[in-house]
């Protein structure tokens, strides 16, 4: 199937992909999305069992404009007809499979790129520690492009609208001035809190303030959305709900109900009480070698590995160390215990694998030249790595563990 973005179209993730679903959806909720269409699994499956590519791409981009339903209206991006081209599969693969930047129809190459992509050997690695089935295959959304490097009003980031580490309540994120978002996901350059962009860019940090009120209210959970901002206006390219854990789930949770959002059975049930961990810190007191961004919680020791190929290799608990990471990078992270990139934030590679495997992870830390084998310690909380090996402390109940079993016990 060949379906057109907009806020009428109903399919579910397994037919159209989570992220067509989640674009729909940001439709219908009225905010700014560039006009697109998406291409379904069952297109994917059969190309990669027959080789045969769907028809009508071109005919289907031939009418993109800038926006679609009550959001876009008009004109919208000066792409001169350029799009984006993007997997989408029903459940969220994170740079596992191939994204295309300012494409020319004809498309077919493209797309049969992107269905190609979905076995590669990255992807499949991935599948496989996810228990996601090899025969699913990917969606295609295919979007009118927008830039965000087309002048100084623009630029890409990630925002959430709330900490995913602690859960604290407001936006939290980065933004990229005058850059694309794969520059953002790459890591490669220093990013700005996203809060920076109410000095910058008032009123698009207005609009996203109120984008991110709209869907978590929407969603009725934290979430976290992709976005682009052309020449001062803002576009979102993606959104995902939930994916908190631990105790910043359970602050989360206790802060929705207490603002109406869900009731406390609801809050309840979200948080499974027995199994909540206590995330370990390190003592305040241990020097830090280096300090970065905390891009997933928890504490971890090892030897230090410089490449993907050495965290396999070596024995015993290891921390993958890099510049940064990329997709080529995920049989390391998988064997790591733990990993620290000198750049990056935390919408980079490393953090996004890192806290979908629930490994601790530290970003944007300037370590020196380390040599391989070193025993390093990092605080995937705090942002700190430490020389040597740190016993953790383990925090006691916090004040929303507390509340949620108080509540448990009154249902």
């Amino acid at each position: 199937m060949i379906a057109r973005l907009e806020a009428g179209l109903d399919a579910s993730a397994e037919v159209i992909g989570g992220k067509a679903v989640g674009l729909v959806r940001l439709l219908r909720l009225g905010l700014a999305v560039p006009d697109g269409f998406v291409v379904g699994t069952a297109n994917c499956r059969e190309y990669l069992a027959t080789g045969r590519r769907p028809e009508g791409l071109d005919e289907a981009a031939a009418v993109l404009g800038g926006g679609a339903g009550s959001a876009g209206g008009g004109a919208g991006s000066a792409g001169g007809g350029a799009v984006s081209v993007r997997s989408g599969a029903a459940v969220s693969m994170p740079g596992m499979m191939s994204t295309l930047l300012d494409v020319r129809p004809p498309l077919g190459d493209a797309v049969a790129a992107v269905f190609e992509s979905w076995n590669t050997p990255r992807a499949i690695t991935y599948r496989r520690l996810h228990d996601i089935a090899d025969e699913a295959g990917t969606a295609v959304i295919v979007q009118a492009m927008v830039y965000g490097d087309r002048d100084g009003r623009s630029g890409s980031g990630v925002a959430f609208s709330r900490d995913p580490n602690t859960g604290d309540p407001g936006p939290y994120g980065e933004f990229l001035p005058g850059r694309r978002g794969d520059a953002v996901v790459a890591g490669e350059e220093r990013t700005l809190p996203v809060g920076e962009l109410a000095s910058r860019l008032p009123d698009v940090w207005a609009s996203l303030r109120a984008a991110l009120e709209r869907v978590e209210r929407h969603y009725r959970d934290v979430c976290h959305v992709e976005f682009t901002v052309e020449s001062g206006r803002l576009w979102l390219l993606q959104v995902r709900p939930g994916g908190v854990a631990g105790h910043a789930a359970a602050r989360v949770a206790v802060d929705l109900a207490e603002e109406g959002l869900i009731t406390r059975a609801e809050a309840v049930a979200r948080v499974d009480l027995d199994r909540l961990p206590r995330v370990p810190r390190l003592p305040a007191e241990v020097p830090p070698l280096a300090r970065g961004l905390g891009a997933s919680p928890g504490v971890a020791t090892g030897r230090v590995a410089t490449t993907a190929d050495a965290a396999v290799r070596m024995t015993g608990p290891v921390i993958l160390v890099r510049p940064t990471t990329s997709p080529l990078d995920l049989h390391g992270l998988a064997a790591a215990a733990g990993v620290v990139t000198a750049r990056g934030g935390p919408a980079s590679h490393a953090a996004v694998v890192a806290r979908s495997m629930g490994k601790p992870a530290v970003v944007g830390a300037p370590l020196e030249a380390l040599a391989e084998g070193t025993v390093i310690t990092v605080d995937g909380s705090t942002g700190v790595v430490a020389a040597g090996e740190h016993p953790p402390r383990i925090p006691g109940a916090d004040p929303a563990e507390t509340r949620l079993r108080a509540w448990a016990t009154g249902l």
